[in-house]
């Protein structure tokens, strides 16, 4: 009898982008239980984590939580505003370390973002350690140069939202 062996898979969430991303096309929220059952189901986690900016107010505390309670390690940093009125709250040299540390280790690396300066992270994994990629993003505003990277784009649309 063949023994059905389950794929190990790290999941990374850039919060902000999806949050904004989402927001903006669809004037909806991402809904994290359902990117869980479908970034997980019938594979053993190895490592799922989410990165955002923290103000420290109590709507984003317990937002953190129920990242928290689904499964996820969540990573904060500081949310900076500057004296020039933009902001920064950048996590993706957190994650690029992170992926690359982990897809040694995982069969599948999910990443929920479009942000196209993860392609070159993509490629690297791929290449290097032969590790298949999975990019959730919303379709009109995920970069392009990361959609012909990843191994497998899966759409956020209605399937993922909330409400």
């Amino acid at each position: 009898m063949k023994q059905n062996i389950m794929k190990k898979v790290s999941v990374f969430v850039d919060v902000q982008n999806i949050y904004y991303t989402t927001k903006s096309v669809y004037q909806r929220n991402f809904d994290y239980n359902k990117f869980w059952t479908a970034a997980t189901q019938s594979r053993q986690v190895v490592i799922a984590r989410a990165y955002a900016t923290s103000r420290g107010d109590k709507k984003q505390e317990e937002f953190q939580n129920i990242l928290r309670a689904i499964g996820f390690d969540v990573k904060l940093k500081p949310f900076i505003q500057r004296r020039d009125g933009s902001s920064k709250g950048d996590w993706d040299v957190g994650i690029t370390i992170d992926v690359i540390e982990y897809a040694q280790k995982s069969d599948i690396v999910v990443l929920a973002s479009g942000d196209g300066d993860f392609d070159l992270l993509i490629k690297e994994i791929k290449t290097k350690f032969k590790t298949d990629t999975e990019i959730y993003g919303v379709p009109s505003s995920t970069a392009y140069s990361l959609i012909a990277e990843a191994t497998h784009f899966k759409p956020i649309d209605e399937k993922l939202l909330l409400g």
